[in-house]
């Protein structure tokens, strides 16, 4: 039978955007798989409350056990370390949602929460920055075809030995794959092998070595993100050599120094930890929001942590920002020739 705690039965009494369609609230379920005997921890924050109440009413409604918190009654924010309540609950959570508004320096704390993640093998939902236009967008995408061409796009990328990308804006880059690091597909159907952001849909891995300029004429992750929002007016370019940043540019000064400050925090926050491609069929746009943004079909990379613990990189660092570009052309080099898979912004692959 289901039970519920103190803050599970006040989001319960929540209200939720009308827009909040049934389709889009089960969403959450087709991609996690939750089935009635499981518990589950719900982790949000007041920002958030009314998406957190919509996923605790079809929790509910399914019979499902679950605890929740609002991270605003735990510890002051930014948070400094994960609550101890959070994750003394997902120690014993089959599957765990953190649906939250980021705020600067809070990357720690997360990370504690996907090490219990990682450790216990937990499906766990990440919704960082998920917003009611998300939930009513890239929640309401076929899942099912984006897994389909996930998992071409996965079986490809995972015998490329070089995988080039140019865009109109100026993109000129070339990765070159290390066979030792792994590739996984994070399509909205999360399994216990790798925990996965919703909305979902892209194939991503560590790469062996990146050069040349990446043009950031989408978006910038994380806190970033919400200040500056879309960067097609100004965008940001960085030049890589040996998978580090050389230097960076924009017409937007300030956004060039925090860019730069955030990928100097430590001694790899300026290494690519994260070579990816999205493969969201059902997102047409960016939005300003990195949550669905580095879905957007194309590629992103990611400036710090490599996820190792996934990928098999054997560095790591504090940090990890994503770089969103538009409007790719994408070449996979194999040993034996070369296939083109985009063509600008628009897979070459059926489904």
């Amino acid at each position: 039978m289901a039970s519920f705690t103190a803050t599970a039965s006040h989001l319960l009494a929540q209200p939720f955007p009308a827009e909040f369609t049934p389709g889009a609230r089960s969403a959450v379920f087709t991609c996690l798989r939750i089935l009635p005997d499981e518990k589950v921890t719900l982790i949000t924050d007041r920002v958030t409350e009314p998406i957190a109440a919509s996923i605790a009413a079809q929790l509910k409604e399914r019979g499902c056990t679950f605890n929740a918190f609002i991270l605003e009654d735990l510890a002051p924010r930014p948070l400094t370390d994960m609550p101890a309540p959070v994750l003394e609950d997902m120690e014993t959570s089959a599957v765990s949602i953190f649906a939250v508004q980021v705020q600067p320096n809070e990357l720690r704390s997360r990370m504690q929460m996907t090490d219990v993640v990682n450790r216990r093998h937990m499906r766990h939902a990440h919704m960082v920055n998920i917003t009611p236009e998300i939930m009513c967008d890239g929640m309401r995408a076929d899942y099912d075809a984006v897994d389909r061409l996930s998992q071409q796009v996965l079986e490809r990328v995972r015998r490329a030995v070089r995988i080039r990308a140019t865009t109109a804006a100026g993109t000129d880059i070339v990765s070159g794959m290390n066979p030792e690091y792994k590739w996984f597909k994070t399509s909205g159907i999360i399994s216990r092998e790798k925990w996965g952001n919703l909305p979902g849909g892209e194939c991503f891995t560590s790469p062996g070595e990146v050069n040349g300029v990446f043009v950031v004429d989408g978006v910038v992750g994380d806190w970033l993100c919400a200040r500056y929002g879309l960067l097609e007016a100004a965008p940001l370019t960085i030049q890589i050599a040996q998978n580090r940043i050389v230097s960076c540019s924009s017409a937007n000064k300030q956004l060039e120094q925090d860019f730069w400050a955030y990928t100097h925090t430590d001694e790899n926050s300026d290494r690519v930890g994260e070579f990816a491609i999205g493969t969201n069929i059902g997102v047409s746009r960016v939005i300003g929001n990195i949550l669905q943004d580095e879905k957007f079909p194309g590629i992103h990379i990611a400036f710090g942590n490599p996820y190792g613990e996934h990928t098999g990189a054997p560095w790591r660092s504090t940090t990890h920002i994503d770089v969103v570009g538009l409007g790719f052309n994408i070449w996979l080099e194999y040993a034996d020739g070369e296939e083109q898979i985009m063509e600008n912004g628009r897979f070459l692959i059926s489904v």
